[in-house]
């Protein structure tokens, strides 16, 4: 199976990247299935429905999250919507809608997608990843091979040692959340696709896709800024492409992807 993963989107500027880009991409790779999380698509933080089906029309066949589920007041409900192709972390409390995971059937093959968050640098108090991650595979090893993992966090050790602690379990483990690619992509020993992070789809001029004249004050004086988004000029297209053995589910190859378009 052909894996094609975006990195997080973010905001308009990300999206109309997605829509110049992804096609250029789907012709050069032919990915079976094209993912991307999709948290930051609404402004920066959270996801509506309108900005879900520009994305899929676009191109993105499904999406995972991360932290900022709730950030709009629409993202839960259409969380709790099966028709949506979007999953939250699956180490979120019990109460909160939606999946972590879902099984979906590419062709004549199937693949779980799975969404793990991190708990590193992060306020709220999610459940363990790692023993969340052998609750799920309890689930679903047995009937499914190909098995893509969402690794949203912030640390860059928690994202490795969890990439270890998967080997040989999935067949990709892929890091979000930071919008910086890492350069690390690689097959690890036993058989898994692993990169710290793929990146972002947004704006070049920008502090992680966010106008950097207002994060720089803060920084200078500590004192809050409203984040804007920039809406128009360069922009990053980040990503990665995977190579899945149906028969196995093991990583044949693993390549990072970037572009950079005007929007």
């Amino acid at each position: 199976m052909k894996i094609l993963f975006l990195g997080d989107i973010v905001g308009k500027i990300g999206r109309r990247a997605v829509a110049k880009v992804l096609p250029e991409w789907k012709q050069k790779y032919s990915p079976d299935i094209v993912i991307a999380n999709g948290e930051n698509m609404a402004h920066g933080k959270g996801f509506t429905r309108a900005t879900i089906d520009e994305a899929i029309k676009a191109g993105v066949d499904f999406f995972t999250s991360g932290n900022h589920v709730a950030k709009k007041d629409e993202g839960l409900g259409l969380l709790s919507d099966k028709k949506i192709p979007m999953i939250r972390p699956a180490n979120y409390p019990l109460t909160v809608p939606g999946d972590g995971w879902r099984v979906l059937e590419v062709g004549a093959t199937k693949i779980a997608i799975v969404n793990i968050i991190g708990r590193v640098f992060f306020k709220e108090n999610f459940d363990c990843p790692f023993r969340g991650l052998d609750a799920i595979l309890k689930e679903i090893s047995k009937q499914v091979k190909i098995i893509f993992i969402d690794f949203h966090a912030e640390a860059t050790s928690e994202k490795v040692a969890f990439g270890w602690y998967a080997d040989g379990m999935v067949s990709a483990v892929v890091g979000t959340h930071t919008h910086i690619q890492t350069a690390d992509e690689s097959i690890l020993p036993k058989g898994t696709a692993y990169i710290t992070d793929a990146g972002m789809c947004g704006s070049v001029d920008s502090v992680i896709g966010v106008e950097k004249e207002g994060v720089i004050a803060e920084f200078l004086d500590q004192l809050p800024r409203k984040h804007d988004i920039p809406e128009t000029g360069q922009a990053r297209v980040c990503g990665v492409f995977i190579e899945i053995d149906n028969k196995t589910g093991k990583a044949i190859s693993i390549e990072r992807l970037e572009n950079e378009v005007e929007v």
